[in-house]
């Protein structure tokens, strides 16, 4: 199987379903942003982290290809069986929050991103999932899009913000708190 086929050389690529749609297609963008945010989980999980933490992001890469599946797909046109996203889904990130949260101090300042390499990949992608949500809400404005997918995408940057905070104190790093000047 050839990888390149020539058939966006002129700006229009096709969904799932065979719709030819311009490359700048909010569809596209949609996809494309979940596309990057899946490969930022991709560098947290290579990192020297907690083996759980990296099979948890392997869970979440899933989830995002199904995502991305979706979001590639014509609503109208696509036979194609595409995975489903689950409710059970969202619940494992909320429930894997919660149990981070148990370990990690109060949250009493604002916490600005960094504090090392592998927290700070966190935040990077913590902020294009965010941009993947706006994205994914603004195409639901125009054409179907399962509410399951931007609910999870919430809940994702929330475990991300969460995750950097937990991987700060595995690596006893202190946090970057924001101290506002007044």
């Amino acid at each position: 199987m050839k990888i390149y086929t020539k058939t966006g050389d002129k700006g229009l690529t096709s969904l799932i379903g065979g719709t030819r749609v311009p490359k700048y297609h909010l569809r596209i963008e949609c996809y494309g942003t979940v596309d990057e945010l899946n490969s930022y989980v991709g560098l947290i999980a290579c990192q020297e982290i907690d083996p759980h933490d990296q099979a948890m992001l392997k869970e979440i890469q899933d989830r995002l290809f199904t995502i991305g599946a979706a979001l590639a797909a014509d609503p109208e046109k696509s036979k194609m069986k595409i995975p489903d996203l689950l409710t059970t889904d969202i619940e494992l990130l909320e429930s894997e929050m919660d149990n981070m949260n148990e370990i990690l101090p109060p949250l009493k300042h604002f916490v600005l991103p960094g504090g090392n390499t592998t927290t700070s990949y966190c935040h990077v992608a913590r902020c294009i999932c965010r941009r993947a949500e706006r994205l994914t809400f603004q195409l639901n404005a125009e054409s179907f899009v399962d509410e399951k997918m931007t609910i999870y995408l919430n809940r994702l940057s929330d475990y991300l913000f969460v995750l950097a905070r937990k991987l700060n104190l595995d690596a006893d790093t202190d946090e970057n708190i924001w101290i506002p000047r007044v």
